[in-house]
């Protein structure tokens, strides 16, 4: 009788044990599940995206939580005709997109074209010869960033007006945060943008670019 009850006793433990490590697993499924949800598309992106262009944080901060998200960049031509794009997209829908090149533009050229004569009205910064702008009246948060420069092996005569690298960018869809959240995210990205390709560019004279650019005020 002893030894029947001594048996009945190992069974229930080791029924009680396999019941634990059943619970067990499937709390860890559960959690696993909910830490998948939890996480987003986006912070399993590198951590530079974009060919390093880009940190992941600023996408973060501009893009809503998606499952999924893909990004790519590609770059053409080189000189005065280099352009690099960067884009992510999201199962969410929302996707950021910017473009920077260099272009034959002055500054006063590249303000009336993206801020006075494009309409609306629109806050700027500007910092060491770097100039950003974003319209007001953009959901999208577009942006616009310029400095001067000249690219290697060609010379700043052969321009009508004078070499920069231009950026521009914007979300299409709706983006993590809007209003002059969205603005400053967003002109971040463009900036980013503008630095690979003033490297890439391989800029002739002496400017060292601001790590970030001024705040916008919150209009």
């Amino acid at each position: 009788m002893a030894e029947d009850a001594q048996s009945k006793e190992q069974e229930a433990t080791k029924a009680s044990a396999k019941g634990f490590l059943i619970c067990l697993t499937v709390l860890c499924l559960v959690g696993a599940a909910a830490w998948f949800a939890l996480t987003t598309g986006l912070e399993r992106l590198p951590s530079k995206v974009c060919d390093g262009a880009v940190e992941r944080d600023v996408v973060i901060r501009t893009l809503p939580r998606t499952r999924t998200a893909e990004e790519g960049a590609t770059r053409r031509h080189e000189g005065k005709d280099l352009e690099f794009s960067c884009h992510i997209y999201t199962s969410a829908d929302p996707i950021l997109s910017g473009n920077a090149r260099v272009d034959d533009a002055s500054a006063d050229s590249w303000f009336n074209h993206y801020g006075g004569t494009a309409g609306g009205d629109s806050v700027r910064v500007s910092a060491n010869g770097v100039e950003a702008l974003a319209r007001l009246d953009r959901d999208s948060g577009s942006s616009y960033v310029y400095v001067p420069c000249v690219p290697r092996g060609v010379r700043a005569s052969d321009a009508s007006e004078s070499y920069a690298v231009i950026a521009e960018a914007g979300v299409i869809g709706e983006g993590r945060v809007s209003g002059a959240a969205l603005r400053q995210a967003v002109t971040d990205f463009a900036y980013q943008l503008l630095k690979h390709t003033y490297e890439l560019a391989e800029c002739q004279g002496t400017r060292n670019l601001p790590e970030d650019l001024p705040r916008y005020e919150d209009k």
